[in-house]
């Protein structure tokens, strides 16, 4: 599949980077939104959210929880498509939009203040987008994981590709950063007209 080999030639970074940017390039212009036409762009939405799980998978065993959460999330947004479709479909998105929010909250903190504990970056992006919403039991899945979260060092170095300096990731991560803020804002506009933005877990 060609999108398979592209990502396996450039970051994942790199790779969410160019798809909002082209998601923002075929985005109608005009202010013709409405309740009847308005939709999370399924295919963007799920691409980028299967590039976080491949993050992940380079972290290791850390994240396991989060990953397998998102990768259920992404095949029932895949199998069942828009919000409008069911309500297994409907939390999926929820979740999968939430997830982002944490890669964001993440990735500012890391930008800001690269020499900050991995563990406390982690823990302060957690307690801002998604505490809010967990039950005991994710709580707890959390709390082990946390005790696992890699060093700064090792985390940079798995995100950065081979012959790029931090320099230049620090640069791509901003990028995304100000690609995915305005995304994720349309999404969860997007939750809140279908009510589903207090939706929390177990």
């Amino acid at each position: 599949m060609k999108r398979t080999r592209e990502i396996e030639k450039e970051s994942e970074i790199k790779s969410a980077i160019e798809e909002l940017s082209m998601l923002i390039k075929l985005k109608p212009t005009g202010d013709n939104h409405d309740r009847t036409t308005v939709h999370i762009p399924t295919k963007p939405f799920i691409y980028v959210c299967s590039l976080v799980i491949q993050v992940l998978d380079k972290i290791g065993p850390t994240m396991t929880v989060l990953r397998q959460d998102i990768d259920q999330n992404i095949q029932k947004e895949a199998n069942e498509g828009g919000a409008r479709k069911g309500a297994s479909c409907s939390k999926a998105s929820v979740w999968l939009a939430r997830s982002l929010d944490f890669t964001v909250a993440l990735l500012q903190r890391l930008v800001a203040d690269p020499g900050q504990e991995m563990e406390k970056l982690v823990e302060e992006s957690y307690n801002i987008t998604l505490k809010p919403w967990h039950g005991w039991i994710s709580s707890a899945a959390y709390k082990v994981a946390l005790k696992l979260v890699p060093d700064n060092k090792t985390l940079i170095n798995l995100l950065m590709p081979k012959d790029e300096t931090y320099d230049t990731l620090k640069e791509d991560m901003q990028t995304l950063i100000s690609l995915l803020v305005p995304f994720l804002e349309e999404i969860h506009s997007v939750l809140i007209l279908y009510g589903l933005d207090k939706l929390k877990s177990t």
